[in-house]
């Protein structure tokens, strides 16, 4: 006998890898330059200089200690460098005590959902959403509950979370910048939907946490990404370097229990106990050590920044619609037609390759990854013109 909810993950697959992988076959039928893969979020700014020199370092260890095991939640000397880091930038006093680090942000919250869920518990998530959360959410046993963003700004719904949080809510996940939309949430945003949270958590007699995930809040376009645990006691905050430092195959990430947190001192018991549970301990301790050299390396956000100027540019011109991103690395586009499945198709015959919204909770949109080269933003804006006047000629002839 197997596992039959594990096997059901297995044979549904992820979408976006699933898109990514008939990308690498096509590539090969057809030559790279003539496929246009905006499905993965791969960083194809390479990793800074920095990284490669605490890499060279690293390598000059004695072996069994460069390579053996590391504490369970990371090297304290590590976890004291990533909570000096934040207490620089946002006026804090962490210490190695708050952090746990793990292999990326996938460990980060399948960790953090596990340590603050009970089987039977409800998680409320804001789509369009990173279709992994459910996975992660109903692993633990709990029910993923889909809350839609704000239909005009994309920011979080607050009157929608609090007519979804209900006896059995444990936990909301938040994620600016946000994966798919490139939407930041304001200050102002987030203070009404911790109102709602603390609100909810009297009323309930049980907390309410606030999960936010943030890899992508490095790479932003001039938008202030707030700091959330000085805004609501209860967050926990899961942190990657895949994207800040181009390292996404590396895996290495953390979690934050801010002592303002009631109960920290429980909750992050909880988090190690998840991560034993869930096998998720000892993060690379290669990458531990590279982090310490690197933690306040910058992101190359000029880069992203460029591609989405020239995607933005092109796509408007051909008369597409979407969300100006405010930060990450997506472009969230209106699909021609209703089924985001069917216009994906359709894109396809034009080697196009974006992510149908049908993946991320929501219909009638695409995610195109502008984390590519340059070179492929800017062959593929034929295909996305050539596309276009497909719908429209179709268009006319219906009418």
């Amino acid at each position: 006998m197997i596992n039959e909810k594990m096997y059901g993950y297995g044979a549904a697959k992820s979408a976006i890898r699933e898109i990514s992988a008939y990308a690498a076959r096509r590539k090969a039928q057809i030559g790279a330059e003539n496929v246009f893969d905006f499905s993965l979020g791969n960083p194809s700014v390479p990793a800074p200089d920095e990284v490669r020199a605490a890499i060279e370092r690293a390598l000059e260890l004695p072996p069994t200690e460069l390579h053996g095991y590391t504490p369970a939640a990371g090297l304290p000397a590590v976890r004291e460098a990533v909570a000096a880091s934040l207490n620089r930038r946002f006026n804090t006093a962490y210490t190695a005590d708050n952090l746990y680090l793990t292999a990326g942000a996938a460990a980060s919250l399948s960790i953090t959902i596990s340590a603050i869920t009970r089987p039977g518990d409800e998680v409320v998530v804001i789509a369009p959403y990173f279709p992994e959360y459910r996975v992660w959410i109903e692993s633990a046993g709990c029910t993923c509950v889909e809350v839609l963003a704000d239909r005009s700004t994309f920011e979080i719904d607050v009157d929608a979370v609090r007519r979804a949080i209900g006896p059995r809510t444990s936990a909301v996940i938040v994620n600016s910048p946000n994966n798919p939309t490139g939407a930041v949430y304001s200050r102002e945003n987030l203070e009404r939907l911790a109102a709602v949270l603390n609100k909810k958590s009297c009323e309930l007699c049980r907390p309410v946490y606030l999960i936010c995930d943030e890899p992508y809040r490095e790479i932003t376009y001039g938008a202030e990404v707030p700091w959330v645990p000085s805004i609501y006691a209860r967050t926990l905050v899961c942190y990657s370097y895949s994207k800040s430092l181009s390292l996404p195959g590396e895996r290495i990430g953390w979690v934050l229990v801010p002592d303002t947190c009631p109960d920290a001192g429980r909750v992050m018991l909880a988090v190690a106990g998840a991560g034993r549970a869930l096998g998720f301990v000892c993060a690379p301790a290669l990458f531990q050590r590279v982090l310490a050299d690197c933690v306040d390396v910058p992101s190359d956000v000029e880069a992203y920044a460029r591609n989405r100027d020239a995607l933005c540019q092109g796509l408007s011109d051909a008369g597409y619609t979407y969300v100006e991103p405010e930060g990450a690395f997506y472009l969230w586009v209106r699909a021609l037609e209703p089924d985001a499945e069917a216009f994906f198709r359709r894109a396809r015959d034009h080697e196009l390759l974006p992510v149908p919204s049908t993946s991320f909770g929501v219909p009638g949109w695409v995610r195109v990854g502008y984390c590519v080269s340059y070179e492929t933003i800017t062959g593929s804006l034929p295909a996305w013109r050539a596309l276009a006047d497909e719908y429209r000629a179709q268009g006319e002839e219906q009418a």
